[in-house]
């Protein structure tokens, strides 16, 4: 606490500055950060001109799903100072079970993570794109070829700045936006607390729910927590950390849907670029602007945590020592990066690999939402900080809503198969 004279009694302290009050915000900020994106915020929109308020349910189970196993995750990693990928690969003696659960991990998140880096360089693109007129195939690769830069400096401190300044720009961008459109308010109310699936709509739920719990998030937040807190007394920051970094997040992922619901309901939409053009009544030509801006910042920060999530669980499992700064960690992020810097300049829609990432991570979302749930309960590596039985029931029905949408994400991604 600081004071104006150290040598003088009875002062009250100076007034905290505002750079003081949230110097606790971190690495869930790159949590959240990451599950905003692209698909994300195209979700929304979607959502919202499709059912209006009636799904805002979702994203409100979303958020707190997310804030349950994020906080598993977040202490686990400050009290074992350890990740959640060498949990995984000790709770198992048996070398079948060991290297199976470690390989499956591997190869889905791998995967995932690099189908999915086009479709955000492309996202990024289309917010300067829609501004500039240059094309989003020009634009990608440079996108990419930043991202690459900032992730090969191998400081976390610099991606953790990058993404709370980009959560800022979503922030202002979205929120002002939905406050402009003047939702109605006991409809909002409504839509976030009275659970209702209309006719179509379970799809989309399925979706908003599933762009916001991220199998790689969980591997990211208990890798980065280390980096900023290791003892018990700092369980109380990182909770706030996960509470006000996702609750952002999830006031974002609402603001769209919600002044998606308000301007364009009835009105089919293909991307949220579509989004401005409705807006023009109340913003002008700030329209554009505003959406150009947010949708670059939802693709930039999700195409930083995709190559990200996908070194760091497979660092963490592999047990690299040296974290950000070891050389195979920055060859996996090189590889995923380039797989999007390619995909992106060639205008390649990796639908095969959409469709067989979607199949392994609803593979992955139950299996990891379950085997966090066993390693919070061993007494052995947590002692005192495992899980109370009111976080065990928590933790349980979200890893079951977890496994519903696993199996159906599995099942749909069959049906495509089948179809194609």
């Amino acid at each position: 606490m600081c004071y104006t004279n150290n040598n003088l009694k009875g002062l009250a302290p100076l007034a905290k500055t505002f750079r003081d009050r949230i110097k606790f915000i971190g690495p869930g900020a790159i949590v959240t950060a990451s599950f905003i994106g692209p698909g994300t915020v195209t979700t929304a929109t979607k959502a919202g001109a499709s059912f209006g308020y009636a799904v805002l349910w979702a994203i409100v189970f979303s958020i707190v799903a997310t804030l349950i196993l994020q906080e598993m995750t977040a202490r686990l990693g400050i009290m074992t100072q350890s990740s959640l990928g060498d949990a995984i690969r000790e709770q198992f003696t048996q070398p079948i079970l060991k290297y199976g659960a470690m390989w499956l991990v591997i190869i889905s998140i791998l995967v995932g993570c690099s189908a999915y880096i086009a479709g955000d360089l492309l996202g990024t693109s289309l917010g300067i794109s829609t501004l500039t007129g240059v094309p989003e195939r020009v634009l990608g690769p440079i996108v990419g070829m930043i991202i690459l830069i900032i992730g090969l400096t191998g400081s976390y401190k610099i991606i953790e700045k990058v993404m709370i300044f980009l959560i800022a720009i979503m922030s202002i961008t979205f929120l002002t936006t939905m406050v402009i459109a003047r939702p109605d308010i006991g409809e909002v109310v409504k839509g976030a607390f009275v659970p209702t699936i209309p006719a179509g709509s379970i799809i989309t739920i399925v979706a908003l729910i599933g762009t916001t719990v991220v199998p790689y998030n969980l591997f990211i937040h208990s890798s980065t927590v280390q980096e900023r807190w290791n003892k018990p007394s700092d369980l109380k920051e990182s909770r706030l950390d996960i509470i006000v970094s996702i609750g952002i997040g999830g006031l974002i992922t609402a603001a769209v849907l919600i002044t998606s619901a308000t301007m364009i309901r009835g009105i089919e939409v293909e991307s949220v670029a579509e989004l401005s053009l409705q807006l023009e009544p109340i913003l002008g030509s700030w329209a554009k602007i505003f959406m150009s801006v947010g949708l670059f910042a939802a693709g930039l920060s999700s195409a930083i945590a995709s190559p990200l999530g996908a070194a760091i669980t497979i660092g963490s499992i592999l047990r690299w020592q040296n974290g950000m700064k070891d050389r195979r960690f920055k060859l996996v992020f090189t590889v995923v990066i380039v797989i999007g810097i390619v995909s992106s300049a060639v205008g390649f829609e990796p639908l095969d690999v959409l469709l067989f990432a979607q199949a392994l991570n609803g593979i992955l979302l139950p299996f990891i939402s379950i085997m966090l749930l066993i390693i919070m309960n061993n007494q052995h590596r947590l002692g005192e900080y495992t899980n109370s039985v009111r976080a065990n029931i928590a933790g349980g029905l979200v890893a079951l809503v977890c496994t519903g949408l696993g199996i159906y994400s599995l099942i749909d991604a069959i049906r495509s198969f089948i179809g194609a």
